[in-house]
Order: C-alpha cells, then structure tokens, then sequence
C-alpha cells in the first residue's frame, strides 16, 4: 500500500524551477532511493516535499490526503518528518532531549517514546547524556533520524544521511535505515553512493536535469548503465531503458 505519492511536482525558488513534474511513490515499509548527478533536483525535491520550496504544480498525497503546499509544521503532524543533511540536531543539547524536542507535538507518553526510539538506536542509548555537539558525524545523523522517529512518522524523508562519513559509518546508517522501516515507516534517501543506494533499497528513482529519468526495482536499476544516463544519454536511449524498467 503507497503512503506517499508524488504526481508530477514542480517547483523550485520563487519563479526558478528546478524540478519539472517529478512524480514517485513509497508504499509502508519501503525504503526508496533517489539518485542522480549532482545538481540534478534531488534535494530541492525533497525539500518542495516538505513544504520548504515552492511548488508550481502536481500533488503530494500522504496516506490518502493531498497535503502539497501545506507548511512544513503540518506536514509533520501530517505524519512526514524530514532529516535534512546538515544543521540536523541542537547541539547544545543531550542526545535525550533532542529526541525530546522530536516529540513536541505529543507531549503524551513522551518518556515512553523516547525508551522505543533509543531501542532502536542502540548507541544513541548509551550515550543519551552526551551534547549533540560533542558526537560524530555518524552519531549526529543518527541523533537526525531518531529525533524524526519521535512523532512516529508515516514517512521519513532523508537528505544523504551518509555524506562525509567513513566507511564504517557509513554501513551502521544503512542499518538504521533499514531497521526503521522494518518498524513500518516508509524512507526516501537521496544517496550520491549510487552502488549503497541500490543495494540497500527495494525501489530506485533516477533524475537527471530535474527530471524523472526512469524508475524500478533496484535490482533491473543495478543492471543500467547509470554512469551514461547520468552524463546524458540520447532520447532515444532513455526511452528505451524505460520500457525495460516497465
């Protein structure tokens, strides 16, 4: 069943488009990719998603409402949490009161939801005590994505949680990521790491000049030349490997 679907969305800042008519879908415990050369939209996607940039057109429905244009504060009552890539935590504050501030909108069984949360972020857990600004990059994208479990999102949009982490790092947020929607949240990750993204999702989007290029099961994605579609494949190229993706 989808819980997000996006049909032909566009926008970008103010009278500057930078997507055109992006469409896509999550269905409940999904983990769905989206890549694409740099400057291709990802992140502006993202963000129109969330209510950050201006949409000019389509629709966003989550769970069944058409929530496009509604303000980021009632997309996430809404039920869709956003980790952008960086500025993603306080700093100032302990890893327990950053997830704290995550549940803000439901001050109800708080301390309950906090135990859940750090349940599934083990390293979080044993450090609940700690600044946000005395941890890792890793612990710091992990306190991002903990902090947007808090309001026990049906979606969770993530920003290339893994940029500029090492390799170790890099492996224990896939594992989050995967852990999460095992808990039956749907992900969206923009991922540079074409070969991680493909890997670790069910479903890929490719975009390319703030277009759908072409979409599928990461496994029939995998088997693309993206480095030539990435670069500028012909038309008549891409509709082709569309159809095989169909």
């Amino acid at each position: 069943m989808s819980v997000l679907e996006v049909k032909g969305l566009s926008g970008g800042y103010g009278k500057t488009p930078i997507i055109w008519e992006v469409s896509m879908e999550a269905k409940v415990g999904q983990v769905v990719s989206i890549v694409g050369p740099n400057g291709a939209g990802k992140s502006t996607f993202m963000k129109s998603l969330f209510g950050i940039t201006d949409v000019t057109g389509g629709e966003v429905v989550l769970d069944g409402q058409n929530v496009k244009g509604l303000p980021s504060f009632r997309l996430a009552r809404a039920g869709m949490a956003y980790v952008p890539q960086v500025d993603n935590i306080f700093t100032t504050m302990t890893i327990k009161e950053n997830l704290e501030m995550g549940g803000y909108s439901n001050r109800r069984g708080l301390a309950q939801r906090v135990e859940v949360v750090l349940e599934i972020f083990p390293d979080l857990k044993a450090a609940q005590n700690r600044k946000g600004g005395e941890l890792s990059g890793g612990q710091r994208n992990m306190l991002g994505m903990a902090r947007a479990l808090m309001a026990d999102p049906k979606v969770l949009l993530l920003d290339e949680p893994t940029a500029g982490l090492s390799p170790i790092y890099v492996d224990v947020v896939w594992d989050q990521v995967g852990r999460i929607a095992k808990t039956g949240t749907a992900i969206v990750v923009i991922e540079q790491n074409v070969d991680r993204a493909i890997s670790n999702s069910e479903w890929v989007y490719v975009l390319v000049a703030g277009r759908n290029r072409l979409d599928g099961p990461a496994s029939q994605v995998a088997a693309l030349d993206l480095g030539e579609i990435f670069l500028g494949a012909t038309a008549a190229a891409m509709e082709s490997e569309s159809e095989v993706i169909a």
